[in-house]
């Protein structure tokens, strides 16, 4: 048992759980388990659909090319591939994400602090908290050989106990499941979308390469060997973000009686209070945190390195590149964050990912039957995409 616990493909799968399932992961489910109600199977399904499937997509994506996001990306050409890696890296980054799990983790966070002055939100507080947060970060990402081990051997797991605990009970507790406004078809078609919204297929192919580098370097093996152990564990990692997905969907179902009208931000701490009751602050608490740091961490490796080898063409350690963006994420930690998802999220959603999908699947088809075609069917649904976002 110890060895089975120990083996590179657990750890490495756990990894691969931790760098998806950030804070956001928490809200999603819960949203489809609230809107779903009796009928939380169906809106599963239609959340799974994106949400997890497309996750894999990119993993098998990036297996299939060995980790390269460079040769993924320059196969629509050197300067388009380029572009594209830079407009994700900034997302993934300083403009939206890790700003984005920053104060999202504040308004969660918040309540378990033993500082008062941390729970009240204002720029005083964010500031504090971002610095805390992002130093916090950065010690657990600086030494990037340790990442893997990090997030499956401590992160992951206290985060699955948490969770778990969490889940269980709200099993237990839960009472009638809210009724559903909505038909069968619409459940799946919003779950899809939701799904779809998550936009976890950057992570999919980002962290996909990070965790394919970093074994590289801390694993004998040939390419093969390799690829097999990043599938085997890509597929365990996806089948516990489905599976506690799958769990929370419920949670919120049976317990989320009456919080409908909730910010989507508190809905999960209203919802394990609710569960838990207030002794349970310490299990809420390590959820939130683990589920917080485990993303920071995997966006803040996959940019450091892109920022140090792409843009600084490594004339900077991994250890600056790192603290610089980290440094960079706080200005949208503390101010702004709101009107940039405003400007951007729909552009970024609803005209970026689409490309984003077409280029997955071309180069999956590719690697797998030859199939050279690329740059036509990326170009179609960009100007399908476009057409719809502006119509």
């Amino acid at each position: 048992m110890n060895k089975l616990l120990n083996s590179q493909t657990i750890s490495t799968g756990l990894a691969v759980f931790a760098m998806f399932f950030g804070a956001g992961n928490l809200i999603y489910p819960l949203v489809v388990g609230m809107t779903s109600g009796n009928s939380t199977g169906l809106g599963f399904l239609g959340f799974s659909l994106t949400a997890v499937l497309l996750p894999l997509a990119g993993l098998v994506a990036m297996i299939l090319f060995e980790g390269d996001y460079e040769a993924f990306f320059n196969r629509l050409g050197k300067i388009p591939g380029a572009l594209l890696i830079a407009i994700c890296m900034i997302i993934i980054g300083p403009l939206i994400a890790i700003p984005r799990i920053v104060t999202l983790s504040h308004t969660m966070i918040a309540p378990f602090m033993p500082l008062k002055t941390l729970q009240v939100i204002n720029p005083l507080s964010s500031f504090i908290f971002a610095i805390i947060f992002l130093g916090v970060t950065f010690l657990m990402t600086y030494r990037e050989n340790k990442i893997v081990n990090l997030l499956g051997s401590i992160v992951s797991p206290l985060l699955l106990i948490s969770l778990a605990i969490i889940i269980i009970k709200g099993f237990f507790s839960g009472t009638t499941p809210i009724a559903s406004t909505y038909t069968p078809l619409q459940i799946v078609i919003k779950n899809v979308i939701r799904g779809y919204e998550t936009l976890d297929l950057l992570g999919g192919i980002f962290f996909a390469s990070i965790v394919f580098k970093i074994l590289k370097q801390t694993t004998e093996s040939n390419v093969k060997r390799l690829a097999y152990l990043g599938l085997k564990s890509g597929l365990l990692g996806v089948g516990l973000l489905a599976l506690i997905y799958a769990g929370m969907s419920y949670l919120s179902a049976f317990n989320g009686l009456g919080l409908e009208s909730l910010d989507a931000g508190e809905l999960f701490r209203e919802i394990s209070f609710r569960v838990l009751g207030n002794g349970g602050t310490a299990i809420i608490g390590t959820a939130v945190l683990m589920a917080c740091l485990s993303t920071s961490i995997a966006l803040g490796a996959v940019v450091g390195e892109y920022v140090q080898h792409t843009i600084a063409r490594d004339r900077i350690s991994f250890v600056t590149a790192l603290l610089l963006v980290l440094a960079a994420s706080i200005p949208l930690s503390i101010y702004g964050l709101r009107s940039v998802l405003m400007l951007t999220g729909g552009v970024i959603t609803y005209v970026g990912y689409p490309i984003l999908i077409a280029l997955t699947i071309a180069n999956i088809v590719y690697k797998l039957f030859a199939i050279r075609a690329v740059k036509a069917p990326v170009l179609v649904v960009f100007v399908i995409a476009l057409i719809s976002y502006l119509w």
